[in-house]
């Protein structure tokens, strides 16, 4: 197993090597790298290659290389964080948001001072009166619960993100392999706690031979996740850049709203916006004149649907009213529903059931 385990070490410092490589060597390439997990793999690079030395035997396997690895045990979080945030506002990198590794530096130097800088006589002394084994237990509980933290924070906005997106996109944006990096990074954590907990209970070397590998995990989940953007940087690009404003209180009066009502139906039936599989409230705002909190009051308190719902309302009748020319009835269900404006076969049947209280196959064996 710990054959298995050093293997994982050197794969993981080849593969951070090669990333950090590619960013600095190649253009087009480093641009899909994102700067916040730039900094998470130049910080792990350090901790692998303290691993590699340690386990190589080179310095005798001076216990101050495994050290190294710890420098990035706060960082986790933080980028966790900083990571979602930046994909989801494709927020540029800023020098302010370096104040969130702020813990992570006065722990690393926390690291040299306590740990590296010592003599083997001060670090046996400590070993004896057991003050040792109570600073690590110290640092781990710091480092979990400054992890804990951020990527519950993480969670918290993407999902934030996620419901603002069902009043501010006409289609279902996919998330998925964001939702699969907080659940990875999440699940690892919890191991990581339950396996803290269970050290204190009595039984530490089960936490102790464990956590490696745990470290290990979650460094190949950022440097998978880290390629994976690289070769497919498109799922970026799908999630879109959405600018809303503080809701403000509406100057509309009840006739100007129900004017308003008016014109957004004309606008619908004569221009027909929901066919742009991408339309977003913003442009149709736009499109009506008004601002994006207004169109959102008058869907809210003069329509009762979400924009979501509302846009998605008009493309099931268009895909109706298709299924019934000669045209329709050559296409395939989702071939109709991407003419109407559905660029998602899952959305369109859940959009149509909502709304017919039947699946399309079930509705047109009824009526046609």
């Amino acid at each position: 197993m710990k054959e298995i385990l050093n293997q994982l070490v050197y794969f993981g410092l080849l593969q951070s090597v090669f990333l950090i490589m590619i960013y600095f060597l190649s253009a087009k390439r480093g641009k899909n790298i994102n700067k916040y997990m730039l900094i998470l793999i130049t910080i792990v690079s350090i901790g692998l290659i303290g691993k590699v030395i340690h386990s190589s035997g080179v310095y005798g396997k001076n216990f101050r290389f495994i050290a190294f690895s710890e420098f990035s045990a706060l960082l986790f979080g933080p980028t966790i964080y900083l990571f979602t945030q930046s994909v989801l506002h494709k927020a540029k990198f800023t020098y302010l948001d370096l104040r969130h590794y702020i813990p992570g530096i006065i722990y690393s130097l926390f690291i040299i001072i306590y740990f590296m800088i010592p003599s083997d006589a001060v670090i046996l002394s400590r070993i004896k009166t057991g003050e040792l084994q109570q600073v690590i237990y110290g640092c781990h509980a710091v480092g979990l619960l400054i992890n804990i933290i951020y990527w519950y924070l993480g969670l918290k906005f993407f999902l934030n993100f996620e419901k603002q997106m069902k009043n501010e996109a006409s289609f279902e944006v996919h998330f998925r392999f964001l939702r699969s990096f907080l659940f990875l990074t999440g699940f690892c954590l919890l191991v990581w706690t339950v396996l803290f907990v269970t050290s204190l209970l009595g039984f530490p070397m089960l936490e102790r031979n464990a956590r490696p590998y745990i470290w290990i995990l979650l460094v190949l989940i950022i440097l998978f996740i880290t390629y994976y953007l690289m070769l497919q940087p498109e799922v970026l690009r799908s999630i879109p850049e959405v600018k809303t404003k503080k809701y403000q209180q509406s100057k509309l009066s009840l006739n100007d709203m129900e004017r308003l009502k008016l014109q957004l139906d004309k606008l619908m039936l004569e221009k027909k916006p929901y066919l742009n599989n991408k339309l977003l409230k913003t442009e149709l705002a736009e499109l009506l004149g008004v601002n994006s909190p207004e169109l959102a009051r008058l869907l809210n308190e003069n329509v009762g649907m979400n924009f979501f719902e509302y846009v998605n309302y008009y493309r099931i009748k268009e895909f109706v009213n298709l299924a019934k020319t000669e045209k329709g009835r050559q296409l395939t269900f989702y071939g109709l529903a991407q003419e109407a404006g559905f660029n998602s076969k899952t959305t369109f049947n859940k959009s149509f059931k909502k709304l017919m209280g039947v699946s399309p196959s079930v509705y047109f064996n009824k009526n046609m």
